[in-house]
C-alpha cells in the first residue's frame, strides 16, 4: 500500500514537474514570437513608396520621336550628321525617282501584243507603229524600233530589237550607281565621325588629367552616334535599291518575253 502511494506521489509529481516546464518554454516562446511579429513588420516593404515612384514616373512627360531625332543628331555633331543626312536625302529622292519610273514603264504585255498583231492584220506595219508610238513602256519603245526596220527583214528586226532592249535597260538602271554610292558612303561617314569622336574623347580625357566616367562615356556616345545614324541610312537605301532591281529584272524578263513574241508575230504576218 506504501509502494501504491509513493508511486502516485512520484507519478503526480513527475506530471507537475511537466507542466511546469511546458508553461516555462511558452513563456519564453511568447516574447520569441513577438519579436517575430515585430520584424516581419519592419521588414514589410512600404507598398506607397512604390506606388509614389509609379506616380512621378507618369506624370513625366513622353518625349515626341522627332524630339528625340533632333536631339541625337545635335549630340552626334552637325558636321558628319548633316553630311550623312545629305545622304540619305539624295539618296531617297532618286530611289523615289526610279519607283515611279519603273512604275509608270510597266506595260500590260499581252494586251500590246493583241493590239499589235490585229493592227498588222487590218493596217499594216503603219498601223502597228501607231499603237506602240502611242503606247508608253520600254516594251512599246522596242516594238518600235523593230517595226520600222520590219522591211529590211526579220534577221535586222531580231538584232534591233536586241540593241535597243540593252538600250532600254540602261534606261531603266540609269541613277542606281549613285544610289549604290550613297549606300557605301553613308556608314563610311558614320564610322569616321565614330574615329573623330573618340580623338575629342582622348583629348578630353587628356585635358581633364584624370579618366573621368563622365567624360569617357560623353565622348564614346558621341562617336556612337554618327555610326547608328550611317548604318540606319545604309540599310534604308539598301532595301529600296533591292525592290529597284527586282523591279528592274522583272522588266527584263518582260522585254525579252515580248520580243520573242514579236518576232513570231511578224513570222506569222509574212506568211
Amino acid at each position: 500500500m506504501k509502494k501504491f502511494f509513493m508511486f502516485l506521489a512520484v507519478s503526480g509529481l513527475m506530471i507537475v514537474s511537466a507542466q511546469f516546464a511546458a508553461a516555462q518554454e511558452n513563456d519564453g516562446a511568447a516574447p520569441a514570437a513577438t519579436d517575430t511579429t515585430v520584424e516581419a513588420v519592419e521588414a514589410t516593404p512600404v507598398t506607397s513608396e512604390p506606388a509614389t515612384l509609379a506616380e512621378m514616373t507618369a506624370a513625366q512627360p513622353e518625349i515626341p520621336i522627332h524630339q528625340q531625332l533632333k536631339t541625337r543628331f545635335i549630340e552626334g555633331g552637325a558636321g558628319f550628321m548633316a553630311t550623312i543626312l545629305a545622304c540619305f536625302v539624295l539618296g531617297l529622292a532618286l530611289c523615289i525617282e526610279r519607283i515611279l519610273y519603273l512604275s509608270l514603264s510597266k506595260t500590260n504585255t499581252k494586251k500590246l501584243l493583241s493590239k499589235v498583231e490585229e493592227a498588222l492584220n487590218n493596217g499594216g506595219i503603219e498601223a502597228a507603229k501607231d499603237v506602240c508610238r502611242n503606247t508608253r513602256g520600254p516594251v512599246a519603245s522596242i516594238f518600235y524600233q523593230g517595226l520600222l526596220r520590219a522591211d529590211q527583214g526579220l534577221e535586222v528586226v531580231e538584232k534591233t530589237v536586241v540593241s535597243y532592249g540593252s538600250v532600254q535597260m540602261s534606261l531603266m538602271e540609269k541613277g542606281l550607281s549613285w544610289i549604290q554610292l550613297f549606300i557605301t558612303i553613308a556608314p563610311s561617314l558614320g564610322f569616321l565621325g565614330t574615329v573623330v569622336g573618340m580623338i575629342q574623347a582622348f583629348d578630353a580625357i587628356q585635358a581633364a588629367g584624370d579618366i573621368s566616367p563622365n567624360v569617357v562615356a560623353g565622348g564614346m556616345k558621341v562617336a556612337l552616334i554618327t555610326t547608328v545614324g550611317g548604318l540606319i541610312v545604309a540599310v534604308i537605301l539598301q532595301l529600296f535599291y533591292n525592290y529597284i532591281l527586282s523591279r528592274i529584272d522583272s522588266l527584263s524578263i518582260e522585254m525579252e518575253d515580248a520580243s520573242i513574241s514579236l518576232i513570231d508575230i511578224l513570222v506569222k504576218n509574212q506568211k
